[in-house]
């Protein structure tokens, strides 16, 4: 074991921090208001493909889903297989849409389906959902950073500020044409601690190739398919749930369509949305195969969880222990290149996911709420003053909420936010959804009250079957919540319209 040196962790903040300025800097040269909001309709589908696998990735899945697997297998594969038939709906119905349209925020189709209380709805859903999510995902990464420094010699609120910051200066000019390039630093960094925490382990349990498969293989990390209905990891769960969880969270949101958007035409967006859904799967199973390497190898040269004070003496570790599994492992017990490759992968894993939620948000304020689409009485120097404003205000945003969590420090309330954040996805899902697959117009001034209820009654459900019936609904919440929008509009229907 060895302490990870405080000096290589500044080293490795700063030089990818240098490298990520000069990218920003490289591709905001004369950036106007279209190539912050769509990147000037010019971006190469190859580098978005490349780019959407780290987008796809969070800080918190780079921390958490290798150590899950000591709690769930390789029971996240169906759900990664279901991403894959998600994307295709992706790219076969809402690409073209969108292109059809023309839009810059994909939120306007509602108000051209169903009205203005459903458009503004649905955009507002969207930056609760991003806003509290997003904000998890970075006091996460945060977290682990102030974790490597001395204790008690930076704040955290410090960490947080520079953090934060660094975002905000980086992502201020050129949107969403500087955030494609920067994904292609976040998914190159973030495999490179991948894969050489796998080399590393292998080296040292005196593996090659197959003979690491093998001992992957025979353990029941291995399994990929748990059938018991009861349970949230079932299989037929997962995969279904996969499918709607990328329809909402990828075809639905605003960050992961604002790339895309960007492509040169529906064709290479198309191409973009195929190869990333393949590359996805690829990726998440080697997350997983380092999860289980991990974990082997604190069982065959550690002694166990306990010894390295991951569980108690009994073995028994929770949720929070395991997400420690990977930085716990990969800072102090694989050699410093692999600590500081971990340090940079987790850094390269959150920067441009924060950037992307910064500036969606920031393309969503002033699309669907200030009108920047329609309204012709602002001037280009108007708009990029109310742009710049929206963009400092959701970075300040996203500081009080990092600093709220961390005064607060349960994990419970954390939890909590990042549910309702997922929680929110489900009216979107039927909005969508209900203008695609019906002719129907809507009571739209009932919209708001559609969004708020849906949610709310699935969260009464979901305890509902858990505290009486054992059973749990798992990421299938989000189609549950997703059909009761869907039943609430169709009740709430007004007439036909034209197809």
């Amino acid at each position: 074991m060895h302490q990870f040196p405080v000096s290589w962790l500044l080293i490795a903040f700063t030089v990818y921090t240098i490298m990520l300025f000069a990218v920003s800097w490289y591709t905001s040269r004369k950036a106007d208001t279209g190539a912050f909001f769509s990147g000037n309709k010019k971006s190469p589908w190859y580098i978005v493909a490349y780019g959407m696998v780290g987008t796809s990735i969070s800080g918190v899945t780079f921390i958490s889903v290798p150590g899950n697997v000591l709690n769930q297998n390789f029971y996240y594969m169906p759900l990664v297989l279901g991403f894959v038939v998600g994307y295709m709906v992706i790219a076969t119905v809402l690409i073209p849409l969108y292109y059809k349209m023309n839009l810059t925020s994909i939120y306007t189709y509602l108000e051209h389906r169903f009205g203005f209380f459903t458009y503004k709805t649905g955009a507002s859903v969207f930056m609760v959902s991003r806003v509290l999510g997003a904000a998890v995902r970075i006091f996460v990464v945060v977290l682990v950073l102030h974790t490597f420094l001395p204790a008690g010699s930076t704040p955290f609120w410090v960490v947080a500020f520079i953090f934060m910051l660094l975002i905000f200066l980086y992502t201020f000019k050129g949107g969403v044409k500087t955030i494609i390039w920067t994904d292609v630093l976040q998914t190159t960094f973030m495999l490179l601690a991948v894969f050489l925490t796998i080399f590393s382990i292998s080296k040292a349990m005196g593996w090659n190739f197959g003979e690491m498969m093998s001992a992957v293989a025979s353990t029941d990390y291995s399994n990929w398919f748990d059938w018991e209905w009861s349970h949230g990891t079932n299989a037929i769960k997962q995969f279904v749930s996969g499918m709607f969880i990328t329809v909402a969270m990828t075809g639905l949101d605003q960050e992961m369509m604002q790339k895309n958007l960007s492509c040169k035409n529906i064709g290479e967006a198309k191409k973009n949305i195929y190869t990333t859904s393949i590359t996805i799967v690829v990726v998440n199973f080697f997350f997983l195969l380092m999860g289980a390497l991990l974990a082997i190898f604190v069982s065959s040269k550690l002694g166990g969880m306990h010894n390295i004070g991951l569980a108690d003496a009994a073995g028994v570790f929770t949720k929070a222990q395991t997400d420690k599994l990977f930085p716990v492992i990969a800072s102090q017990y694989l050699g410093l290149g692999v600590g500081l490759f971990f340090i940079i992968g987790l850094i390269s894993a959150s920067y441009p996911s924060a950037g992307g939620a910064l500036t969606s948000l920031t393309i969503s304020f002033c699309i669907d709420f200030m009108g920047f689409n329609k309204r012709k009485d602002l001037s280009e120097k108007r708009k990029q003053k109310i742009r710049q404003f929206a963009h400092a205000g959701f970075a300040v945003l996203f500081f009080i909420i990092i600093l709220v969590l961390y005064a607060v420090n349960n994990q419970t309330v954390i939890d909590l936010v990042y549910l309702l954040a997922s929680y929110t996805y489900g009216p979107l899902l039927g909005f969508f959804f209900f203008g695609l697959l019906t002719k129907y117009n809507v009571k739209d001034k009932f919209m708001p009250y559609v969004a708020v209820g849906s949610p709310l009654l699935c969260y009464i459900l979901d305890f509902a079957g858990k505290e009486f019936l054992g059973f749990g609904f798992g990421f299938t919440i989000l189609i549950m919540n997703g059909l009761i929008t869907f039943a609430a509009m169709y009740l709430l229907r007004e007439r036909r319209v034209k197809a």
